[in-house]
């Protein structure tokens, strides 16, 4: 009855009461399998990734003993003749397989291998099947921003960019109202009003919840109302009520993609809109209203051109002003030009400052999985430990003149997936992309294998715990 609560309006999360007494008495409950694709644009040169948590990485220290680093993967075997890295090293990443022309993969990714294998008959009912969502700019092919596809190369679901979009995905649209305008609906309406009546019998004193579950319950339901407003941006009058953000001012669709020529945007409206999205997508695993899917901090080949000050840890790591420290307009005064200018001999302090706060956005999103109580699952682990999360990019070199050296040494971190894959450490895994990817398959008890059927598989043994 709790499962079904609100229909598929409302999630809640797992309490002790859901749980069969022969799961709750077990030492080590089982939790749910899941698995995410996290994808940041533009990659980082290998040259520039250090075999520590120091510099570009350091954001990802606080979680070193949850994340799994991996050196010197070779994504070659994605190349495809007439694209770049940009297109097929992104289509490649989470699939390790060439695209199929400009709108599909050559194969499945890694969430949609495992959503297939472990659920085979579907999801459980009200779940997203995939949710894919994500802050991105830069349009063209499909590959550049959306990772999750399914075995025949389609993508696996629609990309949610707006985070009023990834609000109605996970939890239900609001009906229109008589005078046509949904904004309005919901400014009057919450999806909680379809609970309410409910939310009395489950609070009060004939509820068969225990207080630690009642007190979950109440925190819950006030997360999802404060989610609600801030995606819907509401003004109420209740002073109890958190703080409302401004209406999105980012561009969408194709306004967010002029041409291909690059837009402006500060840091600040960047990390709002990130962070809100974030947020909503973390919440979503948090209410297990998705297991499965990917989600995209910046696409392949992004242009922008940012311009604020980033500070990190108490301290000014660097003035963003892409346009006015490139001298130029346009595409070419945008932050994709740092890849194109990378120089191994040079300090590259703007391309590495670009890849600092990509990793510390990265990080953002992950802790809102590890971090405070909403995080911890039956075997006491946090919803990060306990879930297969992929985090890769386009290309290990940004510049466009050498297949191999811009497809080789391609970023990837991994976590522990409920202790199948081992953290902790940063390993030279030497090895091809196809290789890892089905390696981490078999660890999650995936039959299938991804990539040529005759070509022989080399198990990553490094990486498994």
């Amino acid at each position: 009855m709790l499962r079904g609560l609100g229909g598929v309006a409302v999630g809640l999360p797992l309490m002790e009461e859901m749980l069969p007494s022969t799961l709750i008495a077990k030492p080590t409950p089982e939790v749910p399998v899941r698995a995410f694709n996290v994808f940041f644009g533009l990659g980082i040169p290998k040259p520039v990734q250090p075999g520590d948590f120091e510099g570009v990485l350091e954001p990802l220290k606080p979680l070193k003993d949850q994340l799994l680093i991996l050196r010197e993967v070779d994504q070659v075997r994605c190349d495809r003749n007439g694209m770049n890295a940009h297109f097929d090293g992104a289509t490649g990443a989470f699939t390790a397989t060439p695209p199929d022309g400009e709108a599909r993969s050559g194969g499945a990714s890694l969430d949609q291998m495992v959503r297939r294998s472990h659920y085979p008959n579907g999801l459980p009912d009200g779940m997203v099947s995939t949710l894919v969502g994500g802050t991105f700019f830069r349009r063209s092919r499909v590959g550049r921003y959306v990772h999750s596809y399914n075995p025949d190369g389609t993508v696996a679901a629609t990309i949610q960019e707006k985070p009023r979009d990834l609000f109605e995905r996970v939890f239900g649209a609001m009906n229109v109202t008589e005078d046509g305008d949904a904004r309005q609906g919901h400014i009057k309406r919450s999806v909680l009003d379809s609970v309410v009546d409910q939310y009395r019998f489950y609070t009060g004193p004939n509820s068969p919840l225990g207080a630690a579950s009642k007190d979950r319950f109440k925190d819950h339901l006030d997360r999802v109302r404060e989610y609600e407003q801030r995606a819907f941006a509401m003004k109420i009058d209740d002073p109890r009520a958190p703080k409302m953000p401004p209406p999105s001012e980012l561009r969408h669709g194709g306004a967010a993609d002029p041409g291909g020529e690059g837009i402006d945007i500060t840091l600040e409206a960047l990390r709002e809109e990130w962070r809100l999205m974030a947020d909503l997508y973390a919440l979503s695993i948090q209410m297990d209203r998705a297991r499965f899917g990917s989600i995209t901090f910046l696409a392949a080949g992004e242009r922008i051109r940012l311009k604020g000050d980033y500070h990190y840890d108490g301290r000014l790591i660097h003035r963003f002003d892409d346009s006015a420290q490139l001298k130029a307009s346009g595409s070419k005064g945008c932050s994709h030009e740092w890849w194109h200018k990378f120089n191994e001999k040079n300090k590259n302090e703007q391309l590495r400052a670009h890849a600092h706060m990509k990793m510390n956005e990265v990080a953002y999103f992950l802790n809102r999985l590890h971090e405070g109580e909403d995080c911890r699952e039956a075997n006491g682990k946090s919803i990060l430990e306990n879930t297969m999360l992929t985090i890769s990019t386009e290309s290990g070199d940004g510049r466009h003149n050498d297949v191999k050296r811009e497809l080789s040494g391609v970023f990837h971190a991994v976590t522990g997936a409920n202790g199948r894959l081992k953290t902790g450490q940063v390993l030279n895994a030497k090895t091809e992309g196809l290789d890892l990817y089905n390696t981490m398959l078999t660890a999650m008890d995936v039959k299938g294998k991804l990539g040529p059927k005759d070509r022989e598989h080399r198990s990553v043994d490094s990486i498994r715990a």
